[in-house]
Formats: C-alpha cells, structure tokens, sequence
C-alpha cells in the first residue's frame, strides 16, 4: 500500500488517529528512538510513503518558545562517548550527526526525560527535547523519504517536566490537523 503522507507519533494519547483527514496514515512508535526506528522501518516497508511527518511533544530548552514548532534540525543528545567523538556524534560512524529539515527550530532527541539545566544543549542551540525524531530522521534518510517535524511544547524541561507533559499530551492535536490541512491542500 502507497501512501503520500505517513505521520510517525509516540502515543495514541498525543494524536488520535479519528482526528486525521482520510488518506493520511498514522504509526504510533510508543517512546525513544529504539522504538521509533522500529516502527519506521517497519511503517516505510508497508506504506511506502512519499513523506514522513513525525507530530509529536516536546520540552522547551529556549523559554520564549510555545505553541506548535516546526523543526528545522535534528541532533542525539544522548549519544556521548568522549573521548571516541564529541558529544552528539556515534563514533566510527558514517552517518551524519545531525539531520535537516524545513522548519527553523532545533531539537535534540535522547532515551531521558529533560528535567533539569544542560549547559551542552544551549551551546548546540537546541530549542527543544524529544524522544523519537532522531531516530524517525535517520530511517528516512536511510530510505531517502522527506521528512518533516511538528511539535507541540508541553513542559519547559525542568523538574516539573512530567506532570506538565501529561496534563498537556494531548493539547497540540488540533494545532498538528490544522498544519497538516495545510500541508496537503
């Protein structure tokens, strides 16, 4: 089955498949990248989409930031292996480290939940944090699909990060359908 959009999300809860226009296909990945490249692999192979939209949540690392972003840059947070290579980069590796889209913000995307400070994240001049969209990045380039990122901040990336996350999983739903309404008219 050949799809033109193909939306990669983490969670029934941040996305209810009822909610999309017809045509649209939807993967719920569950949370972290190992799972994200699972479900990617396995939703490229049976939907063979000509785009990929993650939709998803996301902590904010720049305050002045709210509302539904579009990413623009992707990067792992969580890979570090000093001294083998710089934090950020799989050593020995050929894939890139980072991976680009159309969207303006920067997103670092890592196995933790963000509830504190880190000065590494301001320095790459991440924007926000996530789970899932490395992972999602890295598998479409693998399979040359364009991909696009849309997320919705819920928390600001501190200590009270989960209980802002679950009381405003949910909140980005109609920001995310009115994009993509957008995006395929």
């Amino acid at each position: 089955m050949k799809t033109n959009y193909l939306i990669i999300t983490a969670l029934e809860s941040e996305l209810k498949r009822s909610a999309l226009p017809p045509g649209v296909e939807i993967v719920y990945s569950g949370i972290g990248k190992i799972n994200a490249t699972i479900a990617s692999v396995k939703a490229i192979h049976q939907f063979a989409p000509a785009h990929i939209l993650n939709f998803g949540t996301a902590g904010k690392v720049n305050s002045d930031l709210h509302g539904l972003l579009e990413i623009g840059k992707v990067i792992q947070r969580d890979m570090n292996t000093e001294p083998l290579a710089p934090r950020g980069q799989t050593p020995f590796c050929l894939n890139p480290s980072e991976y680009l889209s159309s969207g303006e913000y920067v997103c670092g995307t890592g196995d933790s939940f963000v509830t504190a400070r880190d000065p590494w994240l301001h320095s790459q001049g991440v924007d926000v944090v996530d789970m899932e969209l490395f992972a999602i990045a890295a598998t479409a380039h693998q399979y040359q699909i364009p991909w696009q990122s849309l997320k919705y901040i819920t928390d600001d990336a501190n200590e009270n990060s989960a209980n802002d996350w679950q009381e405003k999983v949910n909140h980005g739903q109609d920001l995310f359908i009115d994009r993509l309404k957008q995006l395929m008219s």
